[in-house]
């Protein structure tokens, strides 16, 4: 196994890693809309901390040597279902023509006024 972390503000506040290299997938863990050069929560919008997110997770791929056309599946948590419109649309900007196996998992709160939290599996 590797452990993937990046040298930025993305470092997480918990006893967990960013990600995880097994058997050539790379496991991404739950991300929420983070800045990554001062580490501090953006609440916004769910489009917005969608946006966000995606950025950051793009940034762990990288240092992993993958990138989002080798994403294989994706989990997208969201505190209330009503927000599904505006993180579908983010999403689809993000992977374009990509389309990995996804699931979203209405949670109510996510903890600290965040809508959306994200995982993801890829390839490497």
């Amino acid at each position: 196994m590797k452990i993937i972390q990046t040298d930025n503000g993305l470092k997480p506040k918990g006893h967990y890693s960013q990600g995880i290299i097994h058997n050539d997938i790379l496991y991404v863990s739950g991300q929420v809309s983070v800045d990554p050069e001062s580490g501090k929560d953006l609440i916004g919008t769910p489009a917005e901390e969608t946006k966000r997110i995606l950025k950051n997770i793009d940034m762990i791929l990288k240092e992993a040597g993958t990138s989002k056309d080798k994403v294989i599946k994706v989990t997208v948590y969201t505190s209330d279902m009503e927000y599904w419109g505006e993180i579908n649309q983010e999403y689809g900007k993000y992977f374009d023509n990509h389309k990995p196996t996804r699931v979203i998992v209405p949670t109510g709160d996510l903890g600290d006024g965040f809508k959306v939290e994200i995982e993801m599996m890829a390839a490497v």
